[in-house]
């Protein structure tokens, strides 16, 4: 037998073409140690017949890539055991190994975990992700080294989970991530008391629910006398300057709090506090209020009906609120008032003048009086540009001398009221910035400051009763007013100049 009779692929390392060469030296070195060793300790004849043919089977095995590959992976082993040891035998281990591996490939993924366990065996790691100027959600997801398919998925979500599309710097993300850096679980906090909650499940998808905090609320009363500043006697009593602006809205229709406040004016304020685990969390609404202006007292019941809707209402049922506001911008002055013989300060003319002067900042926003329709929009002589609505019933307002329209305002266009249409200026015959505005009843004009508003419609009959039971504990508080800012009253108090 030829020592270089053997079967090899073209690129066989040296190594294999020497091993006839191993094989008959590992034969020889066993026959030597038979001879000279105890014939109890001899191996069987068939292995050594095997060892000495062992050349012939290593020959004839092909050495594909594969193969070699495969066989690194085997433990060496020593040239005894190579000698004793039928080729065959590594070939039957070899293919059992590859046996095993077919066998693992082929098992079915492992089940997943019932939530239970997953919250037992898989530690999260907890990492918070704060949200900064012009970040959206992929931004942040990408900044902190996290997986796009996380946040496509996330995006992909309705309803509460929207509001990840919306971030807003400071808004943070507790994020749970598993050991791939995969997020299992987002808490995100989208307001006071609620809290956004998404769980990876046992199917790898994201499932949502909104948390509410458990609020305990109190009741706090308040009351204040007026002496120089509404604002500045409120904050003595103890009131935010969010409740104070809250305590102008309720009363506005009847009040104009810039031309009719007077020293000795009074205040009752009942609103409520929340507290979340024994912490003050936030000022509530106002539940009731009295405010006593020029010796008149106005009261006010918050009321929310059987449809949800919440309102102020007075205690006969009337609402606060009414059909028009009592005066359409923010002004710092009255510059000239309704008069029929007026002299003009450009024509110096008498003439009538029939509105009234709000002056105010250029580009201040003018809102609607009341809820209506632009009947018209643009220039009108000497009144510059101009706004008219024509609103329910009789009703009609002109607002002129404007800087600007507001946007898609023109004739045709609905509007409610409070809405901003247009913007203070000097257009037309005008001295300076202000708003002139006119209130028309019936083709006629009356004095914007001295008109009888209609009031919006009453609480229905069939609410009444509801109405009455569900505010007269607060209107009986009114009447009993126990203070919690008694010291703040009296301190407050102590100063106050009469009318």
């Amino acid at each position: 037998m030829k020592s270089d009779y053997i079967v090899t692929e073209p690129d066989t390392p040296a190594s294999a073409r020497l091993a006839p060469k191993l094989a008959i030296g590992a034969g020889l070195f066993a026959l030597a140690f038979y001879l000279a060793g105890d014939r109890n300790d001899e191996p069987a004849p068939e292995a050594l017949a095997s060892a000495t043919s062992a050349q012939d089977d290593i020959a004839l095995v092909p050495r594909t890539h594969e193969a070699r590959s495969l066989l690194d992976d085997i433990a060496p082993i020593s040239s005894a055991q190579a000698a004793i040891a039928p080729p065959s035998a590594a070939l039957e281990d070899t293919e059992r190994s590859n046996a095993a591996l077919l066998d693992l490939a082929a098992q079915p993924p492992a089940a997943p975990l019932e939530p239970q366990d997953e919250a037992q065996l898989v530690r999260l790691e907890s990492r918070e992700l704060v949200v900064r100027n012009g970040d959206s959600l992929s931004i942040l997801f990408d900044r902190n080294g996290l997986k796009p398919i996380d946040w496509m998925a996330l995006a992909k979500l309705d309803g509460d989970a929207k509001r990840l599309l919306r971030l807003r710097p400071g808004d943070k993300l507790m994020l749970g991530l598993d050991d791939e850096q995969r997020v299992a679980a987002l808490d995100m906090r989208i307001n006071d008391t609620k809290t956004l909650r998404i769980r990876r499940d046992e199917d790898g998808q994201y499932e949502q629910s909104l948390l509410v905090d458990d609020l305990s609320v109190r009741e706090v009363a308040v009351e204040g006398v007026i002496e120089n500043s509404l604002f500045l006697s409120a904050k003595s009593a103890g009131l935010s300057d969010r409740l104070t602006m809250e305590l102008t809205d309720i009363f506005a229709w009847d009040v104009d709090f810039a031309l009719d406040i007077r020293a000795g004016d009074r205040f009752r304020v009942i609103y409520e506090e929340l507290y979340r685990d024994g912490k003050l969390l936030k000022e509530g609404n106002i539940l009731a209020a009295e405010f006593t202006n020029r010796g008149q007292a106005l009261r006010a019941v918050r009321y929310i009906d059987s449809d949800e809707r919440a309102a102020y209402y007075a205690p006969d049922g009337k609402p606060m609120k009414k059909a028009f506001l009592r005066s359409p911008v923010d002004f710092t002055r009255i510059s000239s008032r309704f008069s029929m013989g007026r002299k003009h300060p450009i024509l110096n003319t008498i003439r009538a003048h029939k509105g009234v002067d709000y002056a105010a900042p250029r580009g201040t926003p003018i809102k609607a009086a009341g809820a209506g329709k632009v009947v018209f929009a643009g220039n009108k002589g000497g009144y510059g540009r101009v706004v008219i609505l024509q609103h329910a019933g009789k009703y009609q307002t002109l607002y002129a001398h404007l800087n600007a329209f507001r946007r898609g305002i023109r004739k045709g266009v609905s509007v409610s009221q409070g809405d901003t249409i247009a913007y203070v200026g000097m257009s037309g015959l005008a001295t300076g910035p202000h708003l002139h505005y006119e209130f028309l009843v019936g083709g006629k004009h009356v004095d914007p400051l001295r008109v009888k508003l209609p009031s919006a419609p009453p609480i229905a009959k069939a609410e009444m009763e509801r109405f009455q039971g569900q505010t007269a504990t607060l209107l009986a508080k009114l009447d009993d007013f126990a203070p919690t800012n008694s010291a703040l009253v009296a301190s407050a108090s102590e100063n106050v100049s009469q009318p």
